[in-house]
């Protein structure tokens, strides 16, 4: 019986290990070479043109990754058979950066002479990208995904963090993807760069005691009590650069969103954000290893999903 219960724990690995091996960094190193560095250039001038973009195409592979895992739902349009995810509560008029990945896909077909590399491939390694040219870590994407032939909305609204979650509903939104209190703030740590819309913060700058007051002030002269749903605001004083200014920012009740401020407000997470406050590697090394770890959540690799040609679009 031991041995039988032995064998059966082996398996289980075996199966682990291979499900979490179909990525490979070096997945386009032969089919196409010169996918990667097609890439980096489009994202390097995006972000060059627009700071905030950088921001944008992290926050498209978090919100994508959330939804059924890495595979592009995210990008695909209404039609007759989808309900795009684009019209969800947490993304509609809010996730950008779609024009700059139609751009990334035209150019790197061309490259590769066909559409060899995924929409989902695209969002992780943007996102990668994008970090490093605001002054952020580099890491090895592991690559081959595949692009989902279906949407969700319903999942979209009910799976994408909310701004307005306490500690307990983020610890609680992230464990059911598969990631723990380090992946929660070391991702959380993304918004160190970026900026948020005033109808994801209002609430806080108003009616929060967990916050500066001077800090509430100087929010509420952009962001009025009603009105205004558009108007941005930066996560931390420095929003194009990737640095710890976020966690700092937290130390001193200046979370701009309820679920920023969470994250260090006595609970079980505030040792992390003092630790990633005052070193900037750890918090580097760390984000690295859950970008990761995110970007293999329910992944599509094999003969699952298509290549898309449009990310906006299933294949005919």
């Amino acid at each position: 019986m031991a041995y039988r219960g032995i064998f059966h724990v082996v398996l289980i690995l075996a199966f682990a290990a291979t499900a979490f091996s179909t990525l490979s960094p070096c997945y386009y190193d032969k089919v196409c070479p010169e996918a990667l560095p097609t890439i980096k250039r489009i994202v390097e001038a995006a972000v060059e043109k627009e700071g905030r973009m950088g921001a944008s195409l992290l926050r498209l592979h978090f919100h994508d990754c959330f939804v059924q895992g890495c595979d592009a739902s995210i990008l695909l349009d209404d039609t007759s058979t989808i309900d795009s995810e684009k019209n969800a509560i947490p993304n509609n008029n809010s996730v950008r950066g779609f024009e700059v990945i139609d751009q990334i896909k035209k150019e790197v077909d061309k490259v590769c002479k066909r559409p060899v590399v995924s929409c989902a491939d695209i969002l992780a390694v943007a996102a990668r990208d994008s970090v490093v040219a605001l002054g952020g870590p580099t890491w090895k994407v592991p690559l081959g995904r595949r692009d989902s032939t279906t949407a969700n909305r319903t999942l979209a609204n009910n799976d994408i963090p909310s701004p307005f979650l306490n500690l307990t509903g983020l610890i609680s939104s992230f464990r059911r993807q598969g990631l723990n209190e380090t992946d929660l703030v070391a991702l959380s740590g993304g918004h160190t760069i970026g900026f948020a819309r005033c109808s994801a913060f209002r609430n806080r700058i108003y009616n929060a005691t967990n916050i500066d007051p001077d800090f509430a002030k100087e929010r509420q002269r952009t962001c009025p009590s009603t009105g205004g749903d558009s108007n941005l605001a930066p996560f931390d004083p420095t929003p194009l650069t990737f640095d710890v200014k976020y966690f700092s920012s937290l130390l001193q009740k200046r979370g701009l969103l309820i679920s920023d401020q969470a994250l260090f407000n006595g609970g079980s997470t505030d040792g992390l954000v003092k630790t990633y406050s005052l070193n900037f590697k750890a918090f580097s090394a760390d984000f690295a290893n859950s970008m990761i770890k995110m970007g293999n959540i329910n992944v599509l690799t094999g003969n699952k999903g298509q290549i898309r040609s449009n990310c906006r679009r299933l294949n005919n």
